[in-house]
């Protein structure tokens, strides 16, 4: 799939890539985005220049994140689009708030059989009444991506980074589980285009083409997680950040856990070092505190991180897999706190 990310660069530079043929498809149409039905083919937004799904049309801008949230080790594509003439603003926080009319697209694929291939496509729409989760299900022919408000379960083999094959039934979220994860004090909002995750040249071009206002205060970057010349500790809180705190925080669905795991955060308590469960049931593990410092094997986080088990695993949604680079980051952070 590396292979894709530099073909897609190179379609933005203007350059031609070779592809499978496909029919051409309108300019970006805002009044799909913001009416109130919920288009069945992909293609009927006009976000792409075709129907593969590969190159963006006219005001469709690829973004990267400098960490990414862990989903079976799927490459994926990340998009964005505000209606001409408007911008997106920053506020206190540093979470970007878009105009109604845009839109966030992001795909997910693999290399399967030697060619790179797409098997979802998530929409969020900002509409007058808020933010609406879509998911789309690619075909074989990488033609058309249909809606399936109802997900989808997808066999996929693959090679993961370690160079182990991997058989799994990939799981495209139903409409409810993007509500889940999207949630803000009960809301669907965006997860991951926050300033503190934008990657340096993600935030020099939404400027520089005036999709994004000029914030009026620094905020910090985190890390990308998977660099290891970073501090451990900040590669850590990165980690727990872009796969955790979209629930566990302090307006998020897991706010009743008293686990909040926002890169900002700075109780360890709340963090979760030496902090009891709220509710000890079998996702505990049998053991006492959510971080026992020095104690990674003894720890709730590291428990529910390195589960498969329904009810257990930790994120709820998302993954089929053990992120072992994950567990081993985590796991070496507890490792080295002080008992």
């Amino acid at each position: 799939m590396r292979t894709v990310l530099a073909a897609v660069a190179l379609c933005i530079a203007g350059f031609a890539v070779s592809a499978a043929p496909t029919r051409p498809i309108a300019p970006v149409d805002d009044a799909v985005i913001t009416a109130k039905g919920m288009p069945k083919k992909l293609s009927d937004f006009g976000f792409f220049k075709d129907a593969s799904g590969w190159q963006p049309n006219k005001g469709v801008e690829l973004y990267r994140l400098n960490s990414a949230l862990f989903t079976d080790y799927a490459e994926k594509y990340r998009y964005i689009y505000v209606p001409a003439g408007q911008q997106a603003v920053v506020d206190d926080d540093g979470l970007l708030q878009f105009p109604v009319g845009s839109a966030l697209i992001k795909s997910f694929g693999y290399e399967i059989d030697g060619q790179d291939r797409l098997l979802e496509t998530r929409v969020l729409l900002h509409r007058a009444d808020g933010w609406i989760a879509l998911p789309y299900v690619w075909n074989a022919e990488q033609t058309e991506a249909v809606l399936k408000v109802a997900g989808k379960r997808v066999p996929v083999t693959f090679t993961d980074p370690s160079g182990a094959t991997r058989n799994i039934s990939y799981a495209v979220p139903n409409k409810n589980q993007c509500k889940e994860c999207h949630s803000l004090s009960g809301a669907v909002v965006p997860i991951g285009p926050k300033m503190r995750n934008l990657a340096h040249d993600t935030l020099d071009m939404l400027l520089s083409n005036a999709m994004l206002e000029k914030p009026d205060r620094d905020h910090p970057p985190i890390p990308d997680y998977a660099d290891a010349a970073m501090p451990l500790e900040s590669r850590a809180r990165a980690y727990l950040d872009i796969n955790c705190a979209h629930c566990h925080n302090r307006q998020g669905s897991a706010s009743n856990s008293g686990l909040f795991l926002t890169y900002e955060e700075e109780s360890p308590v709340h963090i979760g070092v030496g902090k009891r469960p709220v509710a000890a049931g079998r996702g505990s593990g049998g053991f006492q505190f959510a971080i026992a410092p020095g104690q990674p094997d003894q720890s709730i986080l590291m428990h529910r991180l390195k589960s498969l088990e329904p009810g257990v695993a930790m994120p709820e949604v998302g993954r089929s897999l053990v992120h072992d680079e994950g567990a081993a980051l985590l796991g070496e952070w507890i490792a080295a706190m002080e008992e």
